[in-house]
This record gives C-alpha cells, sequence and structure tokens, in this order.
C-alpha cells in the first residue's frame, strides 16, 4: 500500500502476511476485551463486518448492493457516541499500523537472499559486466561515486517517536515468531510479548500534544542513525566490497563511502521563524556531540576485542610513546627529558588506558547479528533527549538536569566513567565552571586513588596490549573531545591543546588505519576486517558530525539583506535595481577585498537574522555545514548575493579571529521550484558560468562542480503532476547541457517527497528515469517525514535502500536510460502537458470557487492541531493555494482519498492526445521510453489508491450544495484518467502489473474505509462545535489512522 513497495520486494508471501495479521488482530481483539468490555468490541467487530461485506459487493461489481451497506454503515457511525466513536478510531488505526509492520517485515523476509533479490549489488554488477562493462570500469564507478541522503524535518511523519519505538518492537518480535526452531515455552513467552506491547500501544497518547521545536527534530534524524543507519552502514558496506571482489577480485577501500549523509533539520529555515542562527549552531554540535559518543562506544567494544600482542614496530612505537606520556602524568607532569623505567611504565599505565574495566555493554553479541539483535530497546544517550535515567531510591525520574541555552541537557550524559556507561549525578558542582574545571583535572592529573583499587595488583596483569593501548588514547581524546562539545553548547571559555581532542575525522582515521594495517601486516587480517574495519568504514562515512547540515533559506530574505546594506550604504534599493546592474555591482563586489558590511551597520531584526545566519556558518565551516540552499531562486543574482554576504561575514569573523575561518566555504545551490524557474534553469547556470570570477571560483573552491535543486513538491502544487515531471526532466537537461559547455561537472539535488504528488515513488525508479547524463556517479537526493522511518526506520530496510541507491546510480551512469527516439515524442509530450496544465490551473487557480470547495471537503483547516512539525502551515500569512505549503495541500487530499493533486489534468491531457489520433504512439512510447513509463505508472498507482465512493461521501456531508457539482466534475475528471491511463498502458485493471499492492489495499479496506466515513461525521460535527476538544481528539485519531492505512501523508 506504500509508494516504496517495489524498492524492497516486488512480491510477498500473502499467506505468511495473512497469518501475521490475524495474530496481531485477535491479540489487539483480546486487549480490546479487557480495556472496553464485549459491548464496544462487538460493535466494533459489526462494523468491521459491514464494512468488508460492502467492499466484496464493489469488487465484485454489486455497485447497488454495495451502496446500500455503505449507506448503512454511515449510518451505524454517524448514532455512535463520542465515546465509541474515539474507541473505534484508535482500534482501527492501530490495526492498520500492525498491517503495515507486517507488510514490511514480510518484505524484509523476502529480500534476505541478496544474491536473489533484485537490485542487489551481486545481481546488478553481474547484469553490468554481462552488457559488456569491464571489470575496471565497474570497480573505477562504484569506488567514485557520491550519493548523498538528505534526511528532512518535514511533517509528515504523524506518529510520535514513542510509538514508533513500539512499532519497532512489534517487528523484532514478527520475526522471532518466524524462528523454525522455536519451542512451546518460547512461543507462549513471545505471545506474552506481544500482548504486553500490544497493550503498551494501546495505554499510550497517540495524539502529541505539543508541536515539536526544531531541536525535537534534529533529535529525531540523530537516532534513525543510531538505532539504524549506525548499524546498516558496515553491513551494507560489506556487500558492497563483498560483491566488487567476487566480480572484479578487489574488494571496496577501506575508507571509499558510495553513501554519506545530510540533514535539513536544524538548517531548513525557508518559512520557519523557529530556525534561527543559535538553532543551527545547536544542532550542529549537538550532531558531533552524538558522533564522538557512538565512536566511545564503539571504541570500548574494540579494546575488549583486541588483546592481539603481535604488532607492527610502528605501532609498538607508537604504543611505548603512550605509556611513556601517561607515567610522565602520574609523576606530576615531568619532563619529557626525564628518564623513564619502562618496565614500571608498562606494568603500571597500560592497565589504565588500555583496559576495559568491565564488559562494554552487548560484548557477547557478535557484530554481524547487530542488525539483528532485539534484546534492548534503542538507547537514547544524548543531551537534550526526553529519557530521564531511575536513580533516586523511590524510583522516580530524578529532576536534575543542566540547561544549556537553547537545549535541555541531561546531567547523566555529561558525567561518563572511563567505559563510558552514564553517571547521574546531584545538581552541586555543575554547571559551566565545574565542567572547566573537571576538564583541566582531568588533564593535570592521574587516576585517584578510588580508580587504583579496582585495579588489579601487579601481578595479575597481563603483558603489553598495545592496540589496547592506542585504543585507550584514542577514547581518552574522544571522551576530551566530547567535554569540549559540551562547553561550546554551554558557550563557556575553552583552554584546550589542540592535540587533546579530534577536530577532524583524518585524526581520528589516522590510529585506527595504524591498527589496521598492523592487524594485516601481523597475519591477524581476519580480526582487522571484523569490528574495527566496520568502525573505519564509520568514520568515513559519518565523519565528526553524523550528517552535514545544509542551510536553506529564500531568496527574497537575501534581497531583503542587501536592500539594507545598500540603502544604509546610500547606494539605493538594491530589489529595484534591474538584473544587469546587481549582477555588476555583485561581481564588483566579489572581486573585492574589503568587507562591505560596516560593524556598526543597524539593521531589523529579520535581516540581523539572516547576517548571524552567514556568521555561524562562517565560525562552523564546511566539517559541520554541507550546502547552502536558496529557495525560490530565479536568477543568476539570486546565487551571487549569498556568494556576496558568504564572502563577506567571512572576512569579517577572520578579522576578529586574528585567523582564516575554519575550512572552505559553502556549496551555494539554487533550487528551482516553479514552473518558470524550471524553465529558466538552464539560462541561469549559463549565465553564471559565463562569469570569470564565478567560474573560477567553482573550479578553485568547489573542484569544478556545480549543484542544482530541483523542487517536485511546488512544481507540481502549481502547474500538476504531469507538467512538473515533465518541466523537471527538461530543465535537468538543460542544466546538463550549460556546465558541459563550460566544462563544470554537475550535482542535481532532487528535492522529493513521500508522496507521488511531491515526486515521490521507487527510489530505483526514479533514479534509471533520470535524464542520460544528469546522473554521472553523482547524486543528492532528500527523504522526507515518514519515509525516513519506512526506507531507513530498521537495519534491514535500510541496508536494501542504501544498496537500492548504489545499484540505481550505478546503473543510471554505465547504463543511462534511452531519450526520447523520435522528436515527434517530445512534441506529445508538450501537447500532453499543456492541456493536462491548462485543466489543472483552471481548476484550482481560476476557478473562485474551488479554494472554498477544498476547505470544506478536506480537513485540510484541522491538519495544524497535529503538532506534528515546527514550521507554519503557510509560507504567508495570505489565504489561497498559492502560499498553501505542498505538504497540508497534499496530506489533505490524501486523507479524503481523492489524492487529487497527483492526477488532476492527466485524464484531459492524455484525452487530448489520443483523440487526436495518437493513441498507438503514446503506447509505443510507454514502451519504449523509461521516463514516461514511471510517470504514468506512478499516476496508476495513485489512481489504484483513490476511491470515488470514499470522496463523494465527503462532499454529500460536507460540502454546501451550491458547491457539490464542483465535485461530481472533479470525479468525471477522476474517471476520465483512470480510463486513459488504462488505454495507454494495455492494462485491463488499475495496478494489473502490481497485483500485491492491489490485493495490499483490498485488505486495509475494511479498516480504512470505516475511519474516513467517520472522519467526515466528526468534521461534521466539530465544524458545528468548533470548542470540543475531545472531538478534535476524536478527528486527529481518525487523520492518524488514515495516514497509516494509506502509508503516507504528504
Amino acid at each position: 500500500m506504500t509508494d516504496i513497495t517495489d524498492d524492497i520486494a516486488e512480491e510477498i508471501s500473502y499467506q505468511s502476511f495473512e497469518d501475521d495479521c490475524k495474530l496481531l488482530g485477535n491479540l489487539l481483539h483480546d486487549v480490546l476485551q479487557h480495556s472496553v468490555g464485549n459491548a464496544i468490541r462487538d460493535k466494533l467487530e459489526r462494523i468491521r463486518v459491514l464494512a468488508q461485506s460492502a467492499c466484496v459487493m464493489r469488487t465484485s461489481g454489486i455497485e447497488d448492493m454495495a451502496d446500500y451497506l455503505e449507506k448503512e454503515l454511515a449510518s451505524n457511525l454517524s448514532n455512535m457516541t463520542l465515546e465509541e466513536a474515539s474507541t473505534l478510531a484508535r482500534a482501527f488505526s492501530q490495526f492498520l499500523s500492525f498491517m503495515g509492520i507486517a507488510e514490511t517485515h514480510h518484505r524484509l523476509r523476502n529480500a534476505q537472499d541478496a544474491e536473489k533479490v533484485s537490485k542487489s549489488c551481486d545481481s546488478t554488477f553481474n547484469q553490468l559486466l554481462q552488457s559488456g562493462v569491464s571489470p575496471d570500469e565497474l570497480y573505477d564507478a562504484v569506488c567514485k561515486q557520491e550519493v548523498e541522503i538528505v534526511l528532512t524535518a518535514h511533517p509528515t511523519q504523524i506518529n510520535r517517536r514513542t510509538l514508533q519505538y513500539k512499532h519497532i518492537r512489534l517487528a523484532h518480535l514478527l520475526e522471532y515468531n518466524n524462528r523454525p526452531n522455536l519451542g512451546r515455552e518460547d512461543r507462549e513467552m513471545l505471545i506474552e510479548d506481544l500482548v504486553r506491547e500490544i497493550t503498551s500501544i494501546w495505554q499510550t497518547d497517540e495524539l502529541r500534544r505539543h508541536k515539536p521545536t526544531p531541536v525535537d527534530e534534529a533529535r529525531a534524524g540523530l537516532n534513525i542513525v543510531e538505532q539504524s543507519l549506525w548499524k546498516a552502514v558496515p553491513q551494507y558496506l560489506r556487500r558492497v566490497s563483498n560483491a566488487l571482489k567476487k566480480h572484479t577480485g578487489k574488494p571496496l577501500p577501506l575508507t571509499c563511502t558510495p553513501v554519506t549523509f545530510g540533514s535539513w533539520m536544524g538548517g531548513d529555515r525557508d518559512g520557519n521563524p523557529n530556525v534561527t542562527a543559535r538553532v543551527t549552531k545547536d544542532v550542529s554540535l549537538l550532531s558531533r556531540w552524538m558522533a564522538i559518543d557512538l565512536y566511545i562506544r564503539e571504541v570500548d567494544h574494540l579494546r575488549f576485542e583486541l588483546s592481539v600482542n603481535k604488532c607492527t614496530d610502528r605501532l609498538s612505537k607508537m604504543a611505548h610513546e603512550i605509556l611513556a606520556k601517561e607515567a610522565l602524568s602520574e609523576n606530576g607532569n615531568g619532563s619529557w627529558n626525564q628518564q623513564v623505567n619502562w618496565s614500571q611504565a608498562k606494568h603500571q599505565n597500560q592497565y589504565n588506558s588500555a583496559l576495559p574495566r568491565q564488559l562494554p555493554a552487548g560484548a557477547h553479541i557478535p557484530p554481524c547479528t547487530e542488525c539483528k539483535d532485539v534484546t534492548e530497546y534503542p538507547r537514547l544517550e544524548l543531551p537534550g533527549t526526553e529519557y530521564m535515567p531511575l536513580n533516586r531510591e523511590d524510583g522516580k525520574a530524578s529532576p536534575s538536569q543542566d540547561s544549556f541555552k537553547g537545549l535541555t541537557v541531561t546531567t547523566e550524559n555529561l558525567n561518563t566513567t572511563n567505559s563510558g556507561s552514564p553517571q547521574t549525578t546531584p545538581r552541586a558542582g555543575s554547571g559551566p565552571l565545574s565542567a572547566q574545571r573537571k576538564l583541566f583535572a582531568e588533564s593535570q592529573t592521574g587516576k585517584t586513588s578510588f580508580h587504583k583499587l579496582l585495579e588489579p595488583s601487579l601481578s595479575q596483569r597481563p603483558g603489553i596490549a598495545p592496540y589496547r593501548i592506542i585504543l585507550g588514547d584514542v577514547k581518552e581524546k574522544l571522551v576530551r573531545t566530547r567535554t569540549r562539545l559540551e562547553l561550546q553548547l554551554d558557550n563557556s571559555p575553552i583552554e584546550q591543546d589542540p592535540c587533546d581532542f579530534y577536530e577532524t575525522s583524518s585524526q581520528l582515521l589516522e590510529p585506527l588505519l595504524l591498527c589496521y594495517d598492523s592487524l594485516q601486516s601481523c597475519g591477524s587480517g581476519v580480526i582487522a576486517d571484523g569490528r574495527l574495519s566496520d568502525l573505519i568504514r564509520r568514520v568515513a562515512t559519518f565523519g565528526m558530525g553524523l550528517m552535514k547540515l545544509d542551510l536553506r533559506q529564500e531568496s527574497g530574505r537575501h534581497a531583503e539583506t542587501l536592500d539594507a546594506i545598500t540603502k544604509y550604504l546610500d547606494m539605493g534599493k538594491y530589489s529595484e535595481w534591474d538584473e544587469g546592474k546587481k549582477l555588476e555591482f555583485l561581481t564588483r563586489e566579489l572581486k573585492g577585498k574589503r568587507p562591505l558590511v560596516p560593524p556598526s551597520i543597524e539593521v531589523p531584526p529579520d535581516v540581523k537574522e539572516v547576517l548571524e545566519t552567514f556568521r555561524i556558518a562562517a565560525i562552523l565551516g564546511q566539517d559541520s555545514l554541507g550546502a547552502y540552499v536558496i529557495s525560490m531562486a530565479s536568477n543568476a543574482s539570486d546565487v551571487l548575493a549569498v556568494e556576496l554576504l558568504q564572502k563577506d561575514t567571512r572576512l569579517a569573523v577572520a578579522g576578529e579571529l586574528g585567523r582564516p575561518c575554519p575550512s572552505g566555504t559553502l556549496r551555494v545551490v539554487p533550487l528551482f521550484e516553479t514552473v518558470t524557474d524550471l524553465r529558466g534553469a538552464g539560462s541561469v547556470i549559463r549565465e553564471l558560468l559565463s562569469i570569470d570570477w564565478y567560474r573560477e571560483h567553482i573550479i578553485k573552491n568547489h573542484n569544478g562542480h556545480q549543484e542544482v535543486m530541483v523542487g517536485y513538491s511546488d512544481s507540481g502544487k502549481d502547474a500538476g503532476r504531469f507538467t512538473a515531471a515533465w518541466e523537471l526532466y527538461k530543465a535537468q537537461e538543460n542544466v546538463v547541457a550549460a556546465c558541459k559547455e563550460y566544462g563544470i561537472k554537475v550535482t542535481l539535488f532532487h528535492g522529493r517527497g513521500g508522496s507521488i504528488g511531491r515526486g515521490g515513488g521507487p527510489t530505483h525508479l526514479a533514479i534509471q528515469s533520470q535524464p542520460p547524463g544528469s546522473v554521472m556517479g553523482t547524486l543528492r537526493t532528500t527523504e522526507q517525514g515518514e519515509m525516513v522511518q519506512a526506507k531507513f526506520g530498521l537495519p534491514e530496510t535500510a541496508i536494501r535502500q542504501l544498496e537500492i541507491y548504489t545499484t540505481a546510480v550505478l546503473l543510471a551512469t554505465l547504463r543511462p536510460p534511452q531519450p526520447p527516439k523520435e522528436e515527434k515524442w517530445r512534441t506529445l509530450m508538450d501537447k500532453i502537458s499543456e492541456i493536462s496544465c491548462s485543466t489543472y490551473r483552471n481548476t484550482v487557480y481560476e476557478n473562485p470557487e474551488f479554494i472554498t470547495y477544498f476547505q470544506e471537503a478536506t480537513p485540510q483547516a484541522e491538519l495544524g492541531n497535529l503538532n506534528i512539525g515546527s514550521r507554519p502551515t503557510r509560507r504567508k500569512s495570505a489565504g489561497g493555494i498559492g502560499h498553501l505549503r505542498a505538504i497540508p495541500w497534499i496530506f489533505a487530499w490524501t486523507q479524503t482519498r481523492f489524492v487529487l493533486p497527483a492526477w488532476l489534468g492527466v485524464g484531459s491531457g492524455l484525452k487530448g492526445v489520443c483523440e487526436a489520433g495518437h493513441t498507438d504512439e503514446l503506447r509505443a512510447i510507454y514502451k519504449e521510453w523509461p521516463f514516461f513509463q514511471s510517470t504514468i505508472d506512478l499516476i496508476e498507482m495513485v489512481l489504484g489508491k483513490a476511491d470515488i465512493p470514499i470522496a463523494k461521501h465527503y462532499d454529500d456531508v460536507l460540502v454546501s450544495e451550491s458547491r457539490r457539482e464542483l465535485g461530481v466534475e472533479l470525479r468525471k475528471e477522476l474517471s476520465t484518467t483512470e480510463n486513459y491511463v488504462l488505454q495507454v498502458t494495455g492494462h485491463e485493471k488499475l495496478s494489473e502489473n502490481n497485483k500485491s499492492l492491489r490485493k495490499l489495499i483490498e485488505s486495509r479496506l475494511p479498516f480504512l474505509n470505516p475511519l474516513n466515513m467517520l472522519q467526515v461525521e466528526i468534521l461534521k460535527r466539530l465544524r458545528n462545535d468548533n470548542n470540543n476538544s475531545k472531538l478534535r481528539d476524536a478527528l486527529l485519531i481518525t487523520i492518524n489512522g488514515i495516514a497509516a492505512g494509506m502509508r503516507n501523508t504528504g
């Protein structure tokens, strides 16, 4: 039922899926009997049976009986009390979530055999070699591949994080249930565990009561890394390496990272006033803190495992140097010229840094089983989480907390033993001053007497363990690095020798690679290729910050900032200049060596915030930040304006620091979103590259690489899905051509959402249908909202998704898809697009009744109460579709099962071309052109989810009689679209080429249809009693349930 189904596996074992659904349904049935009683439970069962009967009648073509049963169903729902309605909404919503969990579980079961599953590295590499690609060409393409997956905080994840974790537990239990050797007692215990989880879910409030802050959203992204990606990345890279070695004879280089990760969480300020410069700084530091904390845990495991004595002379020398340094520290910071008793130093000090005092958590679990470990809940140990340890005798959560400005930090995360285990401390002695004293004390003294009591006597100590000594030193540096970040978060003064902490990933990699090379040289390669190689690959992939943070701001905000500057300098108003004058001014200032903005300038708060953002960017630099994305970009001056503000701020900050700013300038990425801007994208890039300063800047500072982002959401809302898809295709062709003219490489950044209406759909299909030459080994793409959890929430799904990205980009690079064979194909696409766009805009923007119809027929106005995102639903307070964000636009229509934005206009476009006698040509284009085929297939997938009777029910009950005719016309357009899509594809029924999807849709309807009808009834009541909080809660529960049933939101 989800838009990503064929990314994981084409088919599932439907019988096994049904068995699991039946098991979960029966257990939920028992929980309901215990929780709400037999009477309400039986009433819910009658509703389900009635809905299922109606579905059977409609599927069988007995429309009159189906209509009668649905009217009876609506009548029963309208007679329910509010308490009964809320219980039904919760029960059916929970079961739809359980069905989604079971579906994902069974898709993963089918994907476990990596050699047999489609789109795996093994099968794709073999396919390419069979098609004539040489082993060397294949090897180079994989090693040079650069894919960056950017996680965003777009408000489409409807489940609370608490419920997401409980759902993960259910998924693990289903996996356990499939073990063939499960005995009777084990199965009984499993059922008890399932009942406990389902009871816990039932008794948990499914609604968010407060809006998340941008920092909360960033924590959610970091949790995805910790609970899934951290485990998945090494396993994924092993698959790539093993497949490469099998087919080319060479493994993947240890520090090669075909896939990395970025984030917009805490950096996307486009239309979100809650994302400030301070938030960006805090989120960046928090991400670095989390990375260091995860590395500390891994080093603990390695220190336990690497008990090997044999090493190279180079590693032995480094180990003895560390021991000598520790001996001097123990003796009161003596001079390095003092004589050192090597025997005494070896025996007295190696244990301090080398040997863990206790086994690290999970030391009994082999690394290969980490992705399947179900023994623990995900660890949530980072500053500012909601987790509160029990550390009082009465068992209540301790309130002891330190408060970083902008972050709430539990002290249990700031005070650790050498093993990295969290230890809570009282408030006394906490705070910036005590933390600074602690840092100073740790650097100046040896171990305390208490610590020495924990150590074994000299006679019990083993001989020198060189790897443990090296890793002990690595851990000490990591701990100091983590403490330093905590002080930075607290804005405390820091005086620390750069040698005492890690600043870059290359510094951390150096001792790890030294250990790896030593093990390989000494015949212990099998050990080196275990947990150590996994850690090295994690460092190469995640760096020192897990995910580099992009900054995003709307182009108009930069123009306002330059307005304030030019006005202050008596130069006029920048925004009133023509494009030529803007470019002349910007180019002149970029070539200059003096700052443009005077330190004494006074500007409005909005402008000050923009300038402060550039200041934070200059301080953090490329090690923490990724790209600066300009939304609503339309001219070359939009890019140069950001380059100038960036350059000017860096000059000012360098002057204050007395040294150059850290690392290089950020990449500046124009985001073309509207149809007009997409059509001009190639010209804008061409004009930019024609400017000598800019072209030289790209070559010198960005390795001759231009990045361009294309937006799927706003283009779809602007012109409809078909026109947006075609304009995006042509825009990419034009951008690639413009860069090629100037010898500049290009990386296209795809701003895709989760739903089809916002450019979503199967990853492999989307990449394989891009224009030839647009994916040349590099790709950036967003993963948003509920898609982040769906694709990367479990290690197993994450591994498959990463593999799919790698193989899809590899195929698009080495065997790019075919362009249109004939120019006539383009002419037909233009004609379809023209008619489609006209129909769409005439309905959405030109019909004065549409906006009111939209507000009446959907729960759009009520979506803001979901508290699923930190940003407002509108960019500006003005009404109309234009200022409404794309997510609530899609979300609202998905709730009513009309899914209008994904298909409106398509039917008219196809009809116009078919009636002109081009039906056979369209069928040929569908079979031979991947882009057109994927576009039509995705529209067909959406049509399979749409439901005309349900959409009509919303209109009949909620829409004013004077506007119902508009609904009739729209439903006719939907039928027209279905008819002509089937004509073009040659299918007899929708989703005929995806029977698994159709069967899954049908299995959900007995629960989904009553939820839609109940939502209509609650909306009707709520609009007559707007202040009824219980009605509002009931409505939000139906929204959650329908989103679970549709498997996406916006």
